[in-house]
């Protein structure tokens, strides 16, 4: 029993800590790999910057929302920004550990403890606090017909956005070892998409927590518990074509969101993540390089293995690049089409370990220390 604990706190640590030294799978004194100068790089603009509270080991994503964007730091505040502008902010009382997600009218943030925070958006006033009973570690989402918060044991927890009161509860039978991880759900007016321990992605109904279809992104292989861990620990991503998602030690597959039917598979670990576009799957393996593959079969368009080694996280679409934060707090910035390394830029030297995020024209990033900011990309 002794044994199992340790390993799930080390698992833990891996998909927490952002650190090499955490990584059981990994060197202790690995080093990160150091960049190359870029000839004639992309001009980058920091357009604004701010700062909350520090994240701690917990992950924050800011939740931008029209010219807003919110966030929040684990001390208990969660802030209003518009153009770099504190409009309000506002403590909880709590710790927090999971946040933020937003619709323009609400705030929700989590807390270790298993409390759901709402705050007014405009105005910054509590609605309401409701407790789960489990710890939060992932962004709420939520619409204007419901708050779904994913608890830290992957139960799913459908709350009336006026006032929290619990609508349903999905839960699933879990492996006896899994990643802990900071990994939330897609949600859209049709279906709620969720990765779970095991390589399993869910299409769940908002409306009442119903079950629409399962799809199998990774199968556990191995001798040992260890190996046979195949968890998704990323958001899925939805298109015009596809939904896709990848595992840990497992596949990146494409279904089709209609019925779950599987599109295709390709052997890939990443407990990064994914975004697409309607040509192309783009995804950070374990190592740090990005690969591009074809949404139609899979097929490799183009691989950069010149960010392995840095500690890259998730890939987002933007225009006609793809950009990839780090640990040592770089932005990169990727051709779309070949995968060439076009610019960079570094707003400090804390990691970046939450997905970035698209507003008005930018890209908005928090660091671990609390710095939040806008990257303008010309």
């Amino acid at each position: 029993m002794k044994a199992r604990q340790l390993a799930v706190i080390v698992l833990g640590s891996l998909a927490l800590g952002a650190c090499s030294s955490l990584n059981p799978f990994s060197s202790g004194d690995a080093k990160i790999t150091p960049l190359k100068p870029l000839s004639n790089p992309l001009k980058t603009t920091e357009v604004w910057r701010s700062r909350v509270g520090d994240a701690g080991l917990f992950v924050f994503q800011p939740a931008p929302s029209g010219e807003a964007v919110f966030a929040a730091g684990r001390d208990g505040g969660v802030q209003r920004i518009e153009a770099g502008r504190t409009v309000w902010k506002t403590s909880v009382d709590s710790t927090l550990s999971g946040g933020v997600g937003s619709n323009g009218k609400l705030v929700l943030v989590g807390s270790p403890k298993g409390d759901v925070i709402a705050l007014d958006a405009v105005s910054g006033q509590i609605r309401w606090r409701v407790r789960v009973n489990a710890e939060i570690l992932a962004a709420p989402a939520v619409s204007d017909s419901i708050v779904v918060v994913r608890s830290a044991d992957s139960r799913l927890f459908g709350l009336d956005p006026v006032d929290g009161k619990q609508r349903w509860v999905y839960q699933r039978a879990m492996p006896s070892l899994s990643l802990r991880n900071a990994a939330g759900v897609f949600l859209d007016d049709k279906a709620i998409l969720a990765g779970f321990p095991g390589g399993k992605l869910t299409a769940i109904n908002p409306a009442n927590g119903g079950l629409m279809w399962e799809g199998t992104v990774a199968v556990p292989r191995g001798s040992t518990e260890l190996e046979r861990v195949a968890d998704i620990t990323s958001l899925p991503a939805m298109g015009t074509r596809a939904t896709c998602a990848v595992a840990y030690q497992g596949r990146v597959a494409c279904f089709d969101l209609a019925n779950g039917s599987t599109l295709w598979t390709r052997d890939l670990s990443s407990s990064k993540g994914l975004d697409l576009d309607d040509e192309h799957v783009f995804v950070t393996d374990e190592k740090g390089a990005v690969h591009s593959l074809d949404i139609s079969n899979g097929a490799s368009t183009w691989k950069q293995d010149l960010l392995a080694g840095r500690g890259t996280g998730r890939p987002k679409v933007f225009g006609d690049h793809v950009l990839v934060g780090d640990s040592e707090g770089y932005i990169h910035i990727l051709r779309k089409d070949d995968g060439a390394l076009v610019g960079r830029h570094r707003a400090n030297s804390s990691p970046i370990v939450a997905d970035l995020q698209r507003a008005t024209g930018d890209i908005v990033v928090q660091t671990r220390d609390g710095n939040v900011y806008a990257l303008g990309v010309q």
